[in-house]
């Protein structure tokens, strides 16, 4: 009796589902994880400017919308960011770009991150 070594079709097709089956339950995991990895990363970012906003504050007579002003590059991969100023008071806002648009915490909507003077951090979920 000849011997043969190797694998048999049914054992290749049994280890490629088990392969699936643990690639299908990991994948959506590791999005996620991504995902809110991106999102604290903005955050950082959105605290990073709201600095920049008050020591450009001390040096000049109001607040600047110019995000260049606050943050070199104006935007991320994953994120755009925005400055707008009214009266004696500003916003801070980071707007999902790409795959980040689907970034949710609890039900709700991470895709638009504010930040604002008074310390208003919307959607509170997110953060």
């Amino acid at each position: 009796m000849q011997r043969y070594l190797g694998f048999t079709l049914v054992e290749l097709l049994i280890t490629v589902a088990i392969l699936a089956i643990i690639t299908a339950v990991a994948y959506p995991a590791y999005s996620g994880y991504m995902q809110k990895a991106r999102r604290t990363e903005a955050i950082q970012t959105l605290y990073s400017m709201q600095l920049a906003q008050e020591d450009w504050r001390i040096s000049n007579p109001s607040y600047t919308s110019s995000v260049a002003d606050l943050k070199s590059p104006a935007s991320t991969n994953h994120y755009d960011f925005s400055a707008t100023v009214a009266d004696n008071s500003y916003t801070l806002t980071a707007t999902a770009r790409k795959s980040q648009q689907n970034d949710k915490e609890g039900g709700t909507s991470c895709s638009t991150l504010t930040l604002a003077r008074s310390g208003d951090k919307t959607p509170a979920a997110c953060w």
